[in-house]
């Protein structure tokens, strides 16, 4: 393919994204050291965005929501969706068929799915699940207003929502091992746990990496499904750093526009360095297999 071709299928693209990406995070970083208010040229103001925004406890709440909620996620995306995935390979005739209701839950809007999901603990939608959950306990928890049950929601929600795309990376990655490992590991006298941990685990880490890249990255964006999930989330310290944003900059005509591109800039170092292990061993692996 000559150059001219090339820079002819490739310009439109390399326009949009830099139009869509690179031209809104310069002017984030820009408005970050500036007080700035609808239709207005922005005072430069220096660190003071960042000095708010690093000594508002609510900022500090968001924060910690936001890596406790990644954490737990992640921890069960992994777990959960490594058994998941591990049955549904065992199944022939019902493998697609359980894995198309899966999808279900992936595919919907993230307000809409979280809508949906939040009347089963909803008693004035029936509430089947908060209903089972008080004839086994005893005991009746206010979802939608106490910290830690609402936590317990919002998680089951997330992993609810993110489990199918973990199911289906792992289990591609499952079917991918090499049946010359297999066989060589059952001559070895590999029962089926040492199967799993010594032989089908190292042999798809590259898999497991990208499915905690991804998740990582859409846990801690989010924002839509705590607006049915969360309504007080404020009040009881379930807020994530980017409802922190929407707050800040946005809502009940708020003018503080700075601040909120300061806590953007902030949110963006924090992706970073939760991905950074991540991302090091995906090249490592990418450079190995070169």
């Amino acid at each position: 393919m000559r150059r001219r071709e090339f820079w002819m299928l490739i310009g439109p693209s390399v326009l949009v994204m830099f139009g869509l990406l690179v031209v809104p995070l310069i002017r984030t970083v820009q408005w970050s050291f500036q007080q700035v208010s609808y239709g207005t040229p922005g005072t430069f103001v220096g660190l003071s965005n960042y000095t708010q925004a690093l000594t508002d406890p609510r900022f500090g709440r968001a924060v910690f929501f936001t890596v406790f909620l990644t954490l737990v996620v992640t921890a069960i995306m992994l777990v959960v969706g490594y058994l998941v995935a591990i049955g549904v390979n065992n199944l022939t005739r019902l493998r697609p068929y359980i894995l198309g209701a899966m999808l279900v839950a992936y595919v919907l809007p993230g307000v809409v799915g979280a809508v949906s999901f939040s009347w089963l603990f909803d008693q004035n939608f029936g509430g089947v699940l908060n209903l089972l959950i008080e004839r086994l306990t005893g005991q009746s928890f206010l979802w939608f207003t106490d910290t830690w049950p609402n936590r317990v929601m919002v998680v089951a929600h997330t992993v609810w929502h993110l489990l199918p795309f973990a199911v289906l990376m792992i289990l591609a990655g499952v079917q991918g091992v090499p049946n010359e490992l297999r066989e060589a590991a059952r001559i070895d006298g590999a029962n089926s746990w040492k199967m799993h941990v010594y032989v089908i685990i190292p042999t798809m880490r590259g898999i497991i990496g990208f499915v905690c890249l991804i998740t990582i990255m859409d846990v801690l964006r989010t924002f839509d499904s705590l607006i049915p999930l969360s309504p007080q989330a404020d009040a009881i310290g379930n807020e994530s750093i980017m409802f922190y944003v929407f707050d800040t900059a946005f809502r009940d005509g708020s003018q503080q526009l700075g601040l909120g591109s300061a806590v953007n800039v902030l949110s963006i170092i924090l992706i970073l360095i939760c991905l950074f292990p991540f991302i090091r061993d995906l090249l490592k692996e990418a450079k190995a297999k070169a």
